[in-house]
């Protein structure tokens, strides 16, 4: 019964949090500076969540010439903005993860 109630008190949590921002600007213009600025949220949290594992996988510090997650998401980085292609970008980071992986082992 705990794991519900908190389960519950959390989506009721998240879901005010949600709603009183929506309240409060929802009928002011957001200004274009804002706007713009607001672009950049996703990507910069999603290098926050990915930079660490590629850089340090597992939390250790690897030499680079051993770290095949760092020359993958090198590759990944250029499939990314010459081809603006996510699921390029995805199948060209992982198969070469998968081949490097193979190679040093």
């Amino acid at each position: 019964m705990n794991f519900w109630l908190v389960m519950f008190a959390s989506g009721l949590v998240t879901y005010a949090i949600r709603l009183s921002f929506i309240l409060m600007v929802g009928h002011r213009q957001i200004p274009s500076l804002l706007m713009r600025a607001l672009r950049f949220v996703p990507p910069a949290v999603l290098t926050a969540i990915i930079l660490p594992e590629i850089v340090m996988p597992g939390g250790n510090i690897l030499q680079p010439l051993q770290n095949a997650r760092l020359f993958s998401g090198l590759l990944a980085v250029v499939v990314a903005w010459c081809t603006r292609s996510v699921l390029w970008t995805i199948l060209v980071g992982m198969v070469t993860l998968w081949i490097i992986q193979i190679l040093i082992t």
